[in-house]
């Protein structure tokens, strides 16, 4: 790899390219020695693949870590002895960043309880261009809204759960489609998952789950619902339709763009105009 050849100590990027990244090593018997730090982040990163990497880098640690283009590096990863798994479920600790997590009313929430995550400090950006949206994007104490739904922990980590336009809303209750995805990703013929809202005539919506599989495997509903029951996912969470694909529709940044497995899956389900998106 180039990182063998360049002898690369350290990088940054979103989840597909760890994923290809581990892949690439794999083929080529690699362990990349040279490799510190892989930071990751830009998309929901699961756990597994985070371990994955720690267990194939020599010497090595991959960690997730929070931000955005507003809101640079609002955490940094853990790197330090006995942190391997802090690195693995946890999107990092918070540096340089007041973090508040608010409910609707934008009431700050206690340790563990999951809200939007709002963040202010040096490195925040100063607006957009169009003034609405900045005074918008902002509450009355100057923190922005990441749009970000997690929590803290009592390391004083932060733990993404969701955005809050992702939320899949069954029969009133929020659902977070990380979770589903997390377990989904610890199942030996996934490659990769992502669990988008379907719309459902009575609960509103319910849960799709788009699926990559791996290599000859073909995943099916009820297998995929067994294994989120043997990882003691509730019921009420388990997907109602499952769609398997080649590849996800991305942003340049890697990010699957759930907009559009939205809008499939409201069309493929016979609804005359795709769903409305959240703001």
């Amino acid at each position: 790899t180039l990182i063998d050849r360049y002898e690369v100590k350290a990088t940054v990027g979103a989840t597909p390219f760890l994923q290809e990244l581990l892949d690439a090593a794999e083929a080529a018997g690699s362990r990349l020695a040279s490799l510190k730090a892989f930071a990751c982040g830009g998309a929901p990163v699961p756990p597994s693949l985070i371990r994955r990497a720690n267990g194939l880098f020599a010497s090595g640690r991959a960690f997730r870590v929070f931000g955005s283009t507003e809101a640079p590096l609002v955490t940094m990863g853990f790197m330090g002895p006995g942190e391997a798994e802090l690195a693995a479920v946890t999107d990092g600790k918070i540096i340089d960043y007041e973090v508040k997590i608010a409910d609707e009313d934008g009431v700050a929430l206690p340790t563990g309880e999951d809200g939007e995550i709002l963040a202010r400090g040096p490195s925040l950006f100063l607006g957009y261009l169009d003034a609405k949206q900045t005074a918008d994007a902002f509450d009355a104490e100057g923190y922005f809204r990441t749009g970000d739904v997690g929590h803290r922990t009592a390391d004083e980590a932060i733990v993404i759960t969701a955005r809050k336009k992702d939320l899949i809303i069954r029969g009133g209750e929020n659902i977070s489609p990380k979770e589903i995805e997390d377990a989904l990703h610890r199942h030996p013929n996934i490659q990769e998952a992502a669990a988008v809202s379907m719309p459902h005539a009575r609960l509103g919506e319910t849960v799709c789950v788009y699926v990559v599989a791996r290599a000859g495997a073909q995943p099916t509903l009820a297998t995929v619902t067994e294994h989120l029951g043997r990882l003691g996912i509730a019921k009420q969470k388990y997907p109602e339709r499952l769609e398997l694909v080649e590849e996800f529709p991305r942003t340049p940044a890697g990010k699957i763009r759930k907009d559009v497995l939205r809008a499939r899956i409201a069309v493929a389900i016979g609804l005359d105009q795709p769903l409305k998106e959240r703001t």
